[in-house]
């Protein structure tokens, strides 16, 4: 019979975090996957855990996914810890999880910190529907279609960044999203120099110019508002008149009713605009 692989979230600063399930479950584990074992063996020498850990980490997270697979299927039981927080989040653990899947290897999480989810909750942004881009990538290219797609996300976005790449990245976010949007910098979350700054880019941007950045930070973003869409999709089209709009689409060889529905949908404006407009052709 197969083994089980557990996902244990550890703590990201506190050790008080850390759960009497998370305790247990890593110390009746037959094996512990650790993203990075000099730091692990910290942890686990805190909480008196003797289990024995191997390395599972980005540049070896395919192969070695192979042979921690063939272990669980000979009916070990795994635990996977990252360095900190949730494994599987913004880490190598995804690689795993979905080998095991396919292997038919059950997949259990055991839960405890995030740093995405504690920055949202205490950011004051809103927290009804969000975006986890987590660390931006490198890759100019890339880099540069993610935050085209950002641009119009009307969700809260939260986006990970280290302290050498933070003024960077919000001069970059200040360009994409405008000085006045609002973000929350939170920083060291759970640590002791845990902090949550509500501010805008602008501000943002200044507040740096003297308080060199320090630690590990969560940015929280205010998503684009409805407002802010609707004036855009009119801005867009102000050089055309509606009536044009509306001869553009029929002229592909859509009915009327069919283009008052296009031409209102891109204008965000009501239908019955679009149709005073339509009765004049």
């Amino acid at each position: 019979m197969a083994g089980i692989l557990y996902l244990v979230a550890t703590p990201i600063g506190n050790l008080e975090d850390m759960t009497f399930r998370a305790v247990r479950v890593l110390s009746e584990a037959d094996i512990i996957a650790a993203e990075d074992t000099r730091n692990s063996i910290k942890l686990l020498n805190h909480f008196e855990i003797k289990t024995p850990m191997t390395s599972y980490h980005e540049f070896n997270k395919y192969d070695k996914a192979e042979l921690l697979v063939a272990d669980l299927l000979e009916g070990k039981n795994i635990a996977l810890i990252t360095d900190a927080g949730t494994p599987g989040i913004s880490d190598p653990g995804e690689v795993l999880v979905q080998k095991c899947i396919d292997a038919g290897i059950s997949v259990v999480p055991v839960p405890g910190a995030c740093a995405a989810v504690n920055a949202l909750i205490a950011s004051g942004q809103k927290t009804g529907r969000f975006v986890f881009e987590a660390f931006l990538s490198q890759d100019k290219k890339e880099r540069k279609s993610i935050l085209n797609e950002l641009k119009i996300e009307t969700r809260t976005i939260i986006i990970y960044e280290a302290p050498h790449r933070l003024i960077k990245t919000l001069n970059e976010l200040a360009e994409v999203f405008g000085g006045e949007r609002s973000l929350t910098i939170c920083k060291e979350l759970t640590k002791k120099h845990e902090s949550f700054i509500k501010t805008t880019f602008a501000e943002a941007l200044n507040l740096f110019e003297t308080d060199a950045p320090r630690g590990e930070y969560v940015l929280v973003i205010e998503g684009k508002s409805a407002n802010e869409l609707r004036e855009e999709a009119e801005k867009k089209w102000e050089d055309i008149s509606i009536e044009d709009h509306i001869k553009s689409y029929m002229e592909k060889g859509m009915s009327k009713k069919e283009a008052v529905k296009a031409v209102a949908e891109e204008r965000g404006i009501p239908k019955r605009d679009v149709y005073s407009a339509a009765i004049e052709l």
